[in-house]
């Protein structure tokens, strides 16, 4: 662990897309890196495929799981209809990282794309990507592990290219 300074990331998406997986997965890497982390989730109406957002905070130490408005680094949304209500989170010159920042047509399943958005996220992240591919080989279940390491794969790539 090199960095005292903490790290807010912000997963927003709608209810099914994966938002809090994609958290759970940062949450664990990010520990398993050495981190002392704090996660929190709004769940709204997800279960109608209502907005659905978690907070990640990561560093040293972290005091509090909520990610105070205007002060992410990070906001990764996987539904486009999310993308305006999202920003108000970042800080100035925080990274949005968007649903299309990789193909979806690239993608081995349609259903893996937070798991791809993550790929883009860890090449701005501390957190080693050996970390982040075992907490998504310990939350995911056996049946669908390649297809998501494959996402990630591609997320990673498109994350290194822009």
């Amino acid at each position: 662990m090199t960095s005292s300074k903490v790290t807010n990331v912000v997963f927003a998406g709608l209810g099914g897309q994966g938002v809090l997986k994609g958290s759970d997965i940062l949450a664990e890497a990010a520990f398993a890196a050495g981190y002392d982390v704090k996660k929190s989730e709004l769940h709204g109406m997800s279960q109608r495929g209502g907005s659905v957002s978690s907070d990640v905070r990561f560093g040293r130490e972290v005091f509090s799981p909520m990610v105070p408005a205007g002060e992410a680094d990070y906001v990764v949304v996987l539904a486009p209809e999310e993308l305006e209500s999202s920003r108000r989170h970042l800080r100035p010159g925080g990274v949005l990282i968007a649903p299309d920042a990789v193909d979806a047509a690239a993608l081995p399943h349609s259903r893996s794309l937070n798991i791809a958005l993550l790929g883009v996220l860890s090449t701005y992240l501390v957190v080693p990507e050996e970390h982040l591919l075992a907490a998504i080989r310990a939350n995911l279940p056996a049946k669908v592990l390649e297809v998501n390491e494959k996402a990630f794969a591609i997320g990673r790539q498109a994350g290194k290219t822009k």
